[in-house]
């Protein structure tokens, strides 16, 4: 028996949850589902344009545990796309980041943000408007693969069968 997936860090939860081809009635389509963990890979890699190994680092993953994250979502997408499934996501067992943290490039001064919140306006510091998110967020450093679930925050939700 295989042991339990450790939690991944989600920087974002999706937009929408479930996507469908046009004009079929979600009772007659199939589905696909697509963990929570796959979405943040796609996310980081495709959207973001980020190496596999600093993208590993935000999830607090393994490269190579990344690699196989990021093949098994791209394959999903693709068989909903050209098969004409419906893609739902949800699911696995993940983290949310609390906070996000933003480095001013005047002064050097960080900042953080709840989760879910808008950026802020200015900083606090120097009140320049010339905020960017902070490297260790970007996946330049901190984090590190491996560790799991801390058993605080995660969402361990069933897969949908």
């Amino acid at each position: 028996m295989p042991r339990p997936p450790h939690c991944r860090v989600v920087g974002r939860l999706p937009g929408a949850d479930y996507f469908k081809p046009r004009g079929i009635p979600l009772s007659e389509l199939e589905e696909v589902a697509l963990g929570m963990d796959e979405f943040e890979a796609m996310r980081l890699a495709d959207l973001e344009g980020m190496y596999q190994e600093q993208a590993a680092e935000r999830m607090n993953v393994s490269r190579q545990t990344f690699g196989r994250i990021i093949e098994s979502a791209r394959r999903k997408v693709a068989e909903a796309l050209v098969e004409g499934k419906a893609l739902r996501i949800e699911g696995g067992a993940f983290e949310m980041r609390p906070t996000r943290t933003f480095a001013c490039a005047r002064c050097g001064h960080d900042c953080q943000v709840p989760q879910g919140t808008e950026r802020p306006p200015e900083c606090p510091a120097c009140h320049s408007k010339d905020l960017h998110r902070a490297p260790e967020e970007r996946g330049r450093g901190g984090g590190g693969a491996g560790g799991g679930c801390r058993g605080r925050g995660c969402h361990a939700s069933p897969e949908r069968t």
